[in-house]
């Protein structure tokens, strides 16, 4: 790691900790608007994992991906040990690599125990080169290619079916490759969460999963294949969630369908619950904590299975958002404004859709501080817009922060999760790097896109090449 400033490391100690973070106790990450180590200096900047955020910005650029390692691991902690006392049986979280993926990440949260789902070659690939147990590995997605499935075959990870092309496609190459396949079924559950409708997936109306009066074809397809093991099932109900009752009910519709499968002489061993439990983005959210989502979760699935007669299956989750989510800020500099008087002023920051693309994309809220200026009163309210040649290019909309000059740092809370994941070249900006801060000390984990990195994979053909005049 790369050693922050003498000034700051002296200093560090003496850091007031923010109102909404108490370092001393023990705290759901999700429910928590900054990393756990938030804190302010004596100069009034804002600190994460004992880092100054000005000097970071100052050292790496803007805009700039800051994660916490220790709110990061604390959440990870939360969840499998929160499993360790709630579940009588075997569990294994998994962390949803689909809101972070990149080889740091997946190292620190298979350092912590955990598994990983993928849904890409790409994801599969980062899990395994950041040393990621491949039989702790789930592949998902929807549309996954021949080549996905014939990858995941060779690397020998769970592969979760989504429907029939898939299952007979990975019957065809298990038997090409004379392997067993181990493999969970997605199945759409039927429950509906309040929540954007882009990312409520356990509804029927769905691109995702088996519909339930699809399984019992699909239970008898299996037992014809004897190349296609079949541990268990699974199932998503959304993301972003604050309600609970869904998750209870959630545990009885599952035992059902191993009570089904057994029938077909198929003794599933793992349910698979999923994850989507929400973070505070602001102050108005109130999610539940994880240790009571997963105790929730528990307590569903043991009364099922008890209320079915069935043994306890292999319990696992999914959680993506509320692991990575508020372990991150985002900092930028202030650039130009425009007051529109009696309307809006806008201030404009060097990022925006193409590192953020929530906002436009799903409407999503965010809570924003000057992290230069930590104690100044929030007494102006003003839109945040990204530089992107783009209308809509909005961070946030009525942003309540101080009076803001040229050159401020502006950081945002809560974008550990599908921030970086989504992010584009729009504009032909070059993408963010990001740093892993933790006890003072800052690494880069994600690179600086560079201009010339932009131009990488484009192709010139020769009939297009500039001509050179002749003289």
């Amino acid at each position: 790691m790369v050693s922050t400033s003498p000034a700051l490391a002296s200093t560090a100690d003496s850091c007031q900790y923010l109102p909404f973070v108490n370092s001393e106790a023990v705290l759901s990450p999700n429910q928590q608007l900054l990393p756990l180590t938030a804190a302010v200096t004596p100069d009034a900047h804002l600190s994460v994992g004992s880092c100054d955020v000005v000097d970071l910005v100052e050292r790496f650029g803007t805009p700039l991906y800051i994660l916490d390692d220790h709110t990061l691991r604390t959440a990870c902690r939360q969840y499998r040990q929160g499993f360790e006392r709630h579940y009588p049986g075997e569990s294994l979280v998994l962390y949803a690599s689909k809101a972070w993926s990149c080889m740091a990440v997946c190292a620190i949260v298979t350092d912590e125990g955990l598994g990983i789902d993928v849904v890409s070659a790409g994801e599969l690939l980062t899990a395994t080169e950041a040393g990621a147990d491949r039989d702790r590995i789930y592949f998902h997605g929807n549309n996954k290619s021949a080549e996905e499935l014939a990858l995941a075959v060779e690397v020998g990870c769970r592969v979760v079916v989504d429907n029939w092309l898939e299952l007979k496609t990975l019957g065809e190459i298990a038997t090409q490759e004379g392997k067993t396949v181990p493999l969970l079924l997605r199945v759409t559950p039927g429950i509906e969460c309040h929540t954007h409708d882009y990312i409520r997936t356990g509804h029927l109306d769905s691109k995702f999963g088996f519909d339930p009066d699809q399984i019992e074809a699909v239970f008898e397809f299996l037992v014809g294949q004897p190349q296609l093991n079949c541990l268990g099932v699974h199932a998503h109900i959304g993301s972003q969630i604050f309600e609970l009752n869904p998750h209870t009910d959630l545990g009885g519709v599952m035992a059902q369908w191993i009570v089904t499968a057994q029938r077909y002489g198929l003794p599933l061993t793992e349910l698979d619950v999923g994850g989507g439990l929400g973070i505070r983005y602001t102050e108005a959210d109130d999610p539940p904590s994880i240790e009571t989502w997963v105790k929730t979760v528990c307590a569903s699935v043991v009364a099922a299975c008890k209320a079915q007669n069935l043994p306890l299956p292999r319990l696992l989750c999914e959680p993506g958002r509320s692991l990575i989510g508020p372990a991150c800020v985002t900092a930028y500099r202030v650039g130009s404004q425009k007051v529109i008087p009696g309307l809006r002023t806008y201030v404009s920051v060097d990022g925006g859709m193409s590192d953020n693309p929530r906002p436009i994309t799903y409407q999503s809220v965010y809570r924003a501080l000057v992290a230069n200026r930590m104690t100044a009163p929030l007494d102006k309210t003003v839109t945040l817009a990204g530089k992107h040649c783009e209308s809509g290019d909005i961070l946030i909309k009525d942003a309540a922060l101080p009076e803001l000059k040229s050159g401020d740092v502006v950081t945002i809370a809560g974008t550990g999760a599908y921030n970086y994941s989504m992010a584009s070249n729009y504009n032909r900006v070059p993408r963010p790097a990001a740093v892993l801060v933790s006890g003072g000390n800052a690494c880069l984990i994600i690179r600086r896109e560079t201009l010339v990195d932009l131009l990488r994979q484009d192709c010139l053909p020769e009939t297009l090449r500039p001509k050179v005049k002749s003289t």
